[in-house]
Order: structure tokens, then sequence, then C-alpha cells
């Protein structure tokens, strides 16, 4: 039986303040949304439908340095050198001058998640226990919804601001990124309560579901970094 020294300790420890680290892993990417106008559309569209899109990453990711390495095609009109801004200047993918939304995060149907309580709020905190091991984000917080008779809500969707100024003729810049897009840490008072975490769920003009934050007990969870690599570019091109 515990000692009443033991039992006060125990009590004490639970009250906190607790420390846990939170990681979403898995695949995703970063994507540049851009307004373009009918010439840049009416140019590039046949050629992505013929050939594919390297003509135009390549067009993209070199625009800064105008060294083109094209396959299909011989050089762009001006009418479609849509990376050069009013002032002349070239702009690289990542900061187009004609941008209406940027996202960079891991994607809702292939997100896993790690928690383990740590020992501060130090980005270098050391390990103290694993709680959460490499489950898949959806199936977990469905199962929270559905054990809490959907009284909870574990996921917040949509942000229909994010995509106001979107025209009618639109290019994605896509990132393919594979590893930790989210890295935080919470503080909290007694253990963790997975019935307290909440995603933040943006659904992207391309369809695809982003996973652009995590809340805990109501309070945003601060992203301190990931730690991916690169798996290829891509580009895609549409009309509203």
């Amino acid at each position: 039986m515990a000692t009443t020294e033991q039992k006060t300790e125990l009590v004490e420890t639970l009250k906190g303040p607790r420390y846990y680290r939170v990681r979403l892993w898995g695949y995703g990417g970063e994507a540049a949304y851009m307004n373009v106008n009918k010439e840049t559309y009416d140019f590039w569209k046949p050629i992505t439908e013929e050939n594919g899109d390297s003509d135009l990453v390549n067009y993209m990711i070199s625009a800064e340095d105008e060294d083109f390495d094209f396959e299909d095609i011989d050089s762009v009109p001006e009418s479609a050198n849509f990376m050069v801004d009013d002032e002349g200047d070239p702009r690289p993918w990542y900061e187009h001058h004609n941008e209406f939304s940027h996202q960079n995060g891991v994607s809702y149907d292939a997100a896993r998640i790690d928690v383990e309580e740590v020992d501060s709020d130090d980005y270098m905190s050391n390990h103290v226990a694993d709680v959460v091991e490499g489950s898949d984000l959806n199936e977990l917080l469905d199962k929270v919804e559905e054990d809490s008779n959907y009284e909870i809500e574990s996921k917040d969707w949509g942000e229909a601001e994010l995509f106001e100024e979107q025209g009618e003729y639109v290019l994605q810049f896509y990132s393919s990124e594979k590893g930790t897009f989210f890295d935080g840490i919470i503080e909290t008072v007694g253990n963790f309560d997975i019935k307290k975490l909440k995603a933040v769920i943006n659904e992207y003009p391309n369809g695809e579901d982003i996973v652009d934050g995590l809340l805990y007990d109501g309070v945003d969870i601060e992203n301190q970094g990931g730690d991916t690599s690169g798996k290829g570019y891509s580009a895609y091109l549409w009309k509203n």
C-alpha cells in the first residue's frame, strides 16, 4: 500500500505541469495556388495535356535565372510568361505575385500521429513515455467522435475565405513531400486527453484535404517545424 508521502507525490505529478510532443507525419507537400490569364491557360493547357507537365514545371522552377531546359517547346510567348510580375521581375513559384493561397502540410488521408510525454517544453526536451504511436489520424479522430456519440467534434473543417480571390483560370504548383509536417509541444495539467485534440482541416482548390493545424483544449498548438524530403514537382491548370 502506498504511503501518504507516495500518494502526495503521485497527486503532484498528475497535477502538472505535464508536457507532450505531438507530431504529424506522412505524405503531403507544399502548394502554391495562383491566378493566371487566359493566354497563359490557352498556351500551357494543351501542352500539359499532350506531353505532361515537365516543361511547365521546368519553366516555373527556372524562371528566376531563365535557365530553361524544355523538352517539347522552344520558348514561352510573352503573353504566357506568367512568372514575371508587372515590374518585369521573375518570381519564384513559392512567392508568386498572383498567388491567392499557399498550403504546406500533411494530407489528412495520409496523416499519422505520434504523441509522447516529454520532460519540458523545450524543443530538445527528453522523451518520458509514448502515448500514441503512429496511429492513423483519420481513424483516431473518427473513433473519438464515435465513442462520444458525436458529442465531441474532433475536426474543424474549412475556411472559405482562403480562396475568395480565386479567379477563372488557376494554376497549382505542388512540391510533393514525405516526412514530419507538424511538431509541437503542449502543456497540460494531468494526463494527455485525446478527446481534447482537434485537427484544423481545409479542402484546397485541387480537392485535397490538408491538416493546417492542431488545437488542444481549444488552444492552438504552435508548430515548431518539421522535417520532410521532396518527392518531386507537379503543376496543374484548370478553368473554373
